[in-house]
């Protein structure tokens, strides 16, 4: 069981005990039609940018999303296949919280991000990313950063920290991503990334998927937020397979198992015909191309999260997370820790005010901003 709650560490596996089930077969309930139309980032984030980096190969761009004007920044790294819209409704959560500024950017390869050299994921560089895109933005003189990372991002969080890269850095948030628990579910995760659907009819489907599955138990947030993860496919819908990967989506899924053949044949008929006129999307990062990348992003991230030198805050969603080099460093006081049960691996995702509670308090506690006037905590 402790090994499957881990899995999600790149990405996000349903959950097979609580919150919702596993099973693609699970009801609604009598009468209830849930929306899964796919919301917009302009209903969380104030502005969209792309900013320029130069690198020795020429220009990448990453795409960024921000809101606040003043007080400290927060910088938001998001999990392995995700986006930066992963964010957004924690997003909207804490800036009516507390004074700040929130900064959530694409890493490379992810996302609307645009890299010369999209295969390079290594720790090394993607924690130069984060250093370079902040100083294109704040130049010399960057505002006090907070760094907050889920999963692939908390352990990128770590790493930027550790090698100075933001040399305003003010604290440090790391989300559900241990040492421990993530070197032991890699073994595995290369099994979840092929039980995952291809492919899907519509954004709309990837977002049902998304809730249904427990990858994401926040519709909201899935709403906003697979539209990151996924994209249009850029072959003709016409070519080998598709069809078939679609067959094994939610909407196939969710088929009473008792369905004759001849009326089998009859939905793949038209099923064919109806995809012809679709959008096919898929998954826009293939994760299991990465895996020579996952050593290096977990091995020695406990040492390095207790080495860095600004106060800390590690968000789980369950206390089995903790590994032996963490439960010593939190005895010895040397971060703070909460536990946030009921959620899946997308913490931020599924109770998004319940993190910014932490994180208000925490930033509050240390006195790195204020509560907003007329906030109660």
């Amino acid at each position: 069981m402790e090994k499957q709650l881990h899995l999600n560490l790149l990405a996000s596996r349903p959950p097979m005990a609580g919150g919702f089930q596993s099973s693609s077969k699970m009801k609604m309930g009598p009468g209830r039609k849930r929306d899964f139309s796919p919301l917009p980032w302009s209903q969380y984030f104030e502005t969209m940018e792309d900013v320029e980096v130069e690198n020795e190969n020429g220009k990448d761009i990453f795409r960024i999303y921000c809101s606040g004007s003043h007080g400290p920044v927060l910088l938001l790294l998001h999990g392995g296949g995700h986006s930066a819209l992963s964010w957004a409704v924690f997003t909207a959560v804490i800036c009516s919280r507390i004074n700040c500024r929130v900064v959530a950017m694409d890493l490379r390869a992810h996302g609307d991000t645009k890299v010369k050299n999209p295969e390079d994921l290594s720790a090394d560089t993607m924690a130069k990313d984060i250093g370079k895109v902040v100083e294109v933005l704040y130049g010399e003189n960057p505002p006090p950063i907070m760094i907050i990372g889920h999963s692939m991002g908390g352990a990128i969080a770590v790493h930027t920290a550790t090698a100075n890269h933001i040399p305003s850095l003010l604290g440090l948030c790391v989300i559900d991503v241990v040492e421990g628990t993530a070197m032991d579910a890699l073994n595995s995760m290369q099994n979840f990334l092929r039980s995952r659907p291809k492919t899907f009819k519509s954004l709309e489907n990837a977002i049902e998927w998304s809730v249904k599955s427990g990858q994401i138990r926040n519709i909201e947030s899935a709403r906003v937020s697979m539209g990151g993860q996924v994209k249009k496919c850029e072959e003709s819908s016409s070519s080998p397979g598709v069809s078939h990967s679609i067959g094994e989506g939610i909407i196939e899924e969710e088929e009473d198992e008792e369905v004759e053949e001849e009326s089998n044949k009859k939905r793949m008929k038209e099923d064919d015909q109806e995809i012809k006129k679709e959008s096919i999307f898929t998954w826009r990062v293939q994760l299991s191309k990465t895996e020579k990348y996952w050593d290096g992003w977990f091995r020695g991230l406990s040492a390095l999260f207790l080495t860095c030198p600004v106060p800390k805050l590690l968000l789980l969603a369950g206390v089995d997370r903790l590994d032996k080099d963490l439960t010593i460093g939190q005895m010895q006081g040397k971060f703070q820790m909460q536990v946030l049960p009921q959620c899946g691996h997308a913490v931020h995702e599924d109770a998004p005010e319940k993190v910014a509670d932490a994180l208000a308090t925490f930033m509050v506690r240390h006195k790195f901003t204020e509560f907003k006037e007329g906030y109660l905590c």
